[in-house]
């Protein structure tokens, strides 16, 4: 594993207000702790922070440089970043003093490679399992990453901590060894719902009480528009005599 040249300078004070001023000048807070030591407040240059997690984001191991009281040089590794929620900005960092020759508890980053046969050829969807394992091993034997090969991996298969384990002899896996890192699932084929009778068959056409009738009057009304015979005038009712 690579090792990074990182310089600090001990801080004093602590604080928002201080931290703030710190970043005004391009620097972060942090601590060193560890080791049965006193934690020591540091500042660091954020440019370098920024060029080391670039490199390595997960458990850099720094040959660390501090100026200050009781400063000195030492391995550490990086634990733990801080950023800001919205800007991403780092914040803080946290530094734990390490020796190279004991085995540190870590977290490595899952790296997946490869186009599974299953996606290519079965049209299979590739899924993904645990991101990061924990692991114990020497600060020296850490892997950038645990590389996962998934290319021969087909619709049903999966890939788990016992299948890779073999290739990292230097480290110890700390999770259980059936946890699943890669597997390939069958296509995602979604249902198609067939309409029902009711749906498919035509609307009934519903007539309003009395259009019937109406419609009838109408049409008799317009027949005798044109070409009608004029109605026969009723009978005049004879006039009774007048008896004398």
């Amino acid at each position: 594993m690579e090792r990074f040249e990182l310089q600090s300078n001990v801080r004093g004070g602590a604080g928002k207000g201080v931290a703030r001023k710190l970043r005004e000048e391009g620097r972060l807070p942090a601590v060193l702790y560890g080791r049965r030591e006193a934690p020591v407040g540091l500042s660091l240059a954020e440019m370098d922070v920024r060029n080391i997690l670039r490199k390595h984001p997960d458990s850099a191991i720094v040959d660390l440089t501090v100026d200050g009281p009781g400063g000195g040089s030492m391995n550490a590794i990086i634990r733990d970043v801080q950023r800001h929620p919205a800007s991403g900005r780092i914040l803080h960092v946290d530094l734990q003093r390490i020796a190279l020759d004991e085995q540190i508890r870590v977290e490595v980053h899952v790296e997946v490679r490869g186009t599974p046969a299953g996606v290519k050829e079965q049209s299979g969807v590739l899924e993904h399992g645990t991101r990061t394992l924990n692991v114990m091993t020497l600060p020296t034997d850490i892997p950038d990453a645990i590389v996962v090969d998934v290319s021969a991996l087909r619709i049903h298969d999966s890939i788990r901590i016992s299948d890779v384990s073999a290739a990292y002899p230097k480290i110890q896996f700390l999770d259980d060894p059936d946890t699943t890192l890669a597997t390939v699932i069958p296509p995602i084929v979604e249902a198609v719902v067939a309409p029902t009778e009711a749906a498919v068959a035509e609307p009934e056409l519903i007539r309003k009480p009395g259009a019937e009738g109406e419609e009838g009057e109408e049409g008799a009304s317009a027949a005798g528009g044109k070409g009608a015979a004029p109605a026969k005038a009723a009978p005049a009712k004879e006039e009774k005599k007048e008896k004398k």
